[in-house]
């Protein structure tokens, strides 16, 4: 039997729809025998609360059986930080954007944009909050509270579990959560990383571990359905509605730069 190594590479941003072909793919390593190790090729500026939570469980559950390293690259933030700390070890660029350990909810209020173009919107809805999260009103000061305190848990979670995989107490990694990120260089200083290097170094120190040589590495990715490239590729927002699709892509140009956000 030729053991080899898996190199696994995720971009973008951390969605539902992109990570639950990763968390399959993931999760059938743990039973390939031929695999030895996994190499998470990451770079991502994070996303969806839940969807990070998957991708760092998959991480997390596949390095129990056999060793994971993951590679940071331009960017590894918030829930794509969060999803490299389930390796074994961290690797990032000295120039790497690592961190912005954080939480925030991106709600985008489309109602004075969509009035001035002359668009009539009714939202019929039964219960007071039902048409709060829909992105067209601004939130009322109740609603605004009752987000800050989900977002606040979910902070809190972020920090305790950082301060749980680095092996840090929780107080050091809380004042760090400030959301703003560093360098790969002033990440190991703080022990938000285990080393520097490019995903060629994380490679060969992975084959050192396992014994496989690293020219055995394979790379390995999800297949892509017909039914994804068809829902997701193109033109995938047609009979969204005008406002759904504004606000997503706002949502989006705030969870690239770095955050780690709730959805509606």
């Amino acid at each position: 039997m030729r053991e080899i190594l898996a190199h696994v590479q995720f971009r973008g941003t951390i969605r539902e729809r992109s990570v639950e072909p990763y968390v399959r793919l993931l999760k059938g390593l743990r039973n390939r025998r031929r695999v030895r190790g996994v190499l998470l090729d990451i770079s991502s500026g994070g996303g969806e609360v839940v969807a990070s939570a998957d991708l760092y469980l998959a991480v997390k559950r596949l390095d129990q059986v056999k060793p994971v390293y993951a590679s940071i690259g331009s960017i590894g933030a918030s829930g794509a930080y969060l999803a490299a700390i389930g390796a074994r070890r961290v690797f990032a660029y000295p120039e790497s954007e690592v961190g912005s350990i954080g939480v925030i909810f991106a709600h985008v209020a489309v109602r004075d944009l969509v009035r001035r173009l002359g668009i009539s919107v009714d939202l019929l809805h039964e219960g007071v909050h039902k048409d709060a999260y829909q992105g067209y009103r601004p939130l009322t000061d109740e609603e605004r509270a009752k987000l800050q305190a989900i977002t606040h848990e979910g902070y809190e979670q972020f920090v305790e579990l950082v301060a749980r995989e680095r092996k840090r107490p929780v107080e050091e990694i809380r004042a760090l959560a400030t959301g703003e990120f560093w360098t790969g260089a002033q990440a190991l200083k703080l022990g938000l990383l285990d080393a520097l290097g490019d995903r060629e170094i994380a490679i060969e120190e992975l084959a050192r571990l396992t014994g496989v040589p690293s020219r055995k590495t394979v790379r390995v990715a999800p297949p892509r359905a017909l039914v994804d490239r068809i829902l997701y590729g193109g033109a995938n927002d047609v009979g969204r509605g005008l406002f759904g699709r504004m606000s997503d892509a706002v949502e989006d140009a705030v969870v690239d730069l770095g955050s780690f956000s709730f959805r509606r």
